[in-house]
């Protein structure tokens, strides 16, 4: 969940730092420190943003060319200077930062604590440290090995660096379930939790597996397994862009990740469909045609925004491929025992590709030996490299924490994954596998359209602005919608809001109905259109508030809704990928009102890499 960022070479290590920092806050922004390596380790923190720290430092001289910063989720200990990372041993000889949860340190701090050592923080990561400071003591083994032994009695995940005043030549990471990525410079190396700090600098990054070391100095890098075998590490270059990582002349990266959708849906397309001919060809899911051909259960494990993709997935490949499909909290999946077998297939769907809850069900879903496949946007991330296929959804870094163009980005390859389940199976007909084909590759010009509501939307928010609560409804693939909506307004604007299939509203919610009460219903001319209309009828007998989101041209809903949002008429297994485009700006525009920051919220981290 934190955010870290190393580097040693010949440059200033300082400034490299804070504006990695800068770039990984979106991890977490409870706190920030950074340690620097001139004649001896200088730690330097602070709680709050990033911001804060350069202002705590701004009148001290920040000197030397190895360092190491980190940006904070809290996990163990509240936000405080005190807890804020860097760490020190007692001896103040050893350094680390530390992304992950330590799951045993409670027993290790009080078998240290026994031993005479003193802990200045609340963090799980203190006690690393002293871990590692006392098996030296003990045995006299130098740091590198010390380092591998502590890492072979803690249980839970990390990532982390580790500085020595001893060894300033050399820094010492790690990871194991969570992410960490080191580019390769030029007499220089550079360390992150992803490579939106690395890009800058170098585009040739190694990505560091699950129990792997790296002993890095400014012209050498050894990486072994913790078990002290050498590793041979792969290089590749990176694909991203600097100018991703800037806002590109928008107020916040939100908006300008909303409207990056007509750009990102396209990008996920591109390759991949050949409307004239009835084609969906996924390369990275060749190899398994076969087994979808004659696969009787798909599982999909997600959690959150991507979570709620999948049950348009759902929709979807049951709808066209006929399959029966199942949808799992990825965070309750392994907790209950659940009955899989090698004929199942368990698709993973997460942005980062670090989500530590999905990571562990499908460590589960292939002990028992079904076929795993993932959906993910960050290439090289651990999710791709533990699954047996998958498909890239190409939608660019997201750095706002609400996902939005990852969400749209999903769902486009949870579509096309329908549509090529169906064409393996034979379940669509050549003729309408053309004319679904020929719309979706329509759909990116359809969100531009949708983008022109943006004004209208302000004016709906404004109204609504101050609304306690919030209730969303939908039926069918824009019940998922209505989840999303509702998901997006309280992450970031801190309003109550629920999402529900519209049917259910009578059976509970209906009750909350009043005139204070916004309604938002996706009301599309779609095949529950008459059954929506009806809902919407019995909210407003009641008094509520009524904002409806319509297929263009629409004039019965108009009668009864007190604001109408307008998005183009498409295809029902579409509907998902416009209709969350109004709700994602209302709630971006509701949130602004309010004063909240809209791209870090309260609580909130991108990346959920500890359980």
């Amino acid at each position: 969940m934190c955010g870290i960022v190393g580097y040693i070479g010949f440059r200033d290590a300082y400034p490299i730092v804070i504006k990695g920092l800068h770039r990984l806050e979106y991890r977490g922004y409870d706190s920030a420190g950074v340690a620097l390596l001139d004649q001896e380790v200088k730690v330097y923190k602070k709680a709050g943003k990033v911001s804060d720290l350069e202002n705590f430092v701004k009148d001290i001289p920040m000197k030397g060319t190895a360092g190491m910063g980190h940006t904070r989720w809290a996990t163990h200990g509240a936000p405080s200077d005190r807890n804020s990372h860097p760490h020190s041993s007692g001896n103040r000889e050893l350094t680390i930062i530390h992304n992950g949860i330590i799951e045993n340190y409670a027993t290790i701090k009080e078998a240290l604590i026994e031993k005479g050592h003193e802990f200045k923080s609340d963090t799980d990561t203190e006690v690393l440290i002293h871990l590692i400071e006392n098996i030296q003591d003990e045995t006299q083994l130098g740091l590198q090995e010390a380092v591998r032994i502590a890492l072979n009695q803690v249980i839970g995940a990390y990532a982390i660096v580790i500085m020595s005043n001893n060894e300033p030549d050399q820094l010492i990471a790690a990871r194991k379930g969570s992410p960490m990525v080191i580019g390769v410079g030029k007499g220089e190396y550079f360390i992150a939790s992803d490579a939106t700090p690395i890009v800058e600098y170098t585009r040739n990054v190694i990505y560091l597996n699950d129990n792997e070391i790296a002993y890095i100095s400014r012209e050498n890098l050894l990486i072994k397994s913790i078990d002290n075998v050498v590793q041979i590490p792969y290089i590749q270059e990176l694909e991203l862009k600097l100018e991703m990582l800037e806002k590109g002349g928008f107020d916040h990266f939100m908006l300008k990740e909303i409207y990056e959708q007509p750009r990102s849906v396209r990008d996920c397309m591109r390759g991949r469909i050949y409307p004239q001919q009835g084609r969906v060809q996924l390369g990275g899911l060749t190899e398994y045609a076969e087994k979808l051909k004659n696969i009787d259960r798909i599982i999909i494990v997600a959690c959150g925004t991507s979570w709620h993709a999948g049950l348009v997935g759902e929709y979807l490949i049951e709808e066209y491929g006929r399959v029966s499909v199942e949808v799992e909290y990825a965070s309750e999946f392994r907790y209950r025992n659940p009955i899989i077998s090698e004929k199942d297939l368990v698709i993973a769907i997460s942005q980062s590709g670090e989500t530590a809850d999905t990571m562990a069900a499908l460590d589960l879903a292939k002990e028992k030996g079904a076929t795993i496949f993932g959906i993910c946007n960050v290439v090289g991330a651990s999710i791709p490299r533990i699954t047996d296929a998958g498909v890239y959804t190409h939608a660019g870094p997201e750095i706002g924490v609400a996902s939005t163009k990852a969400f749209t980005a999903q769902v486009t390859v949870l579509t096309l994954i329908a549509f090529y389940i169906a064409q393996v199976r034979g379940t669509l007909s050549q003729s309408k596998l053309i004319s679904l084909l020929t719309e979706l590759n329509e759909i990116p010009q359809l969100i531009e359209q949708t983008l022109l509501t943006n004004d209208k939307i302000k004016t709906i928010a404004a109204r609504f602005k101050d609304s306690p609560n919030c209730l969303f409804l939908g039926r069918g693939s824009a019940f998922p919608v209505a989840l999303e909506g509702a998901l997006k307004l309280k992450e970031i604007s801190y309003i109550h809001a629920e999402g529900y299939p519209a049917a259910e509203m009578k059976h509970g919610p209906i009750a909350l109905i009043d005139e204070a009460m916004p309604v938002i219903f996706i009301a599309t001319k779609h095949s529950s259109y008459e059954k929506v209309i009806s809902n919407i009828q019995e909210v407003k007998a009641r008094g509520g508030k009524l904002i409806a989101i319509v297929s263009e041209g629409d004039t019965e809903v108009k009668k009864m809704a007190d604001y109408v949002i307008e998005i183009p008429q498409t295809d029902e297994a579409f509907l998902p990928l416009l209709a969350t485009i109004p709700l994602q700006l209302l709630a971006y525009h509701i949130a602004l009102m309010r004063g909240c920051n809209v791209d870090q919220p309260r609580n909130l981290a991108k990346s959920v890499t500890v359980e």
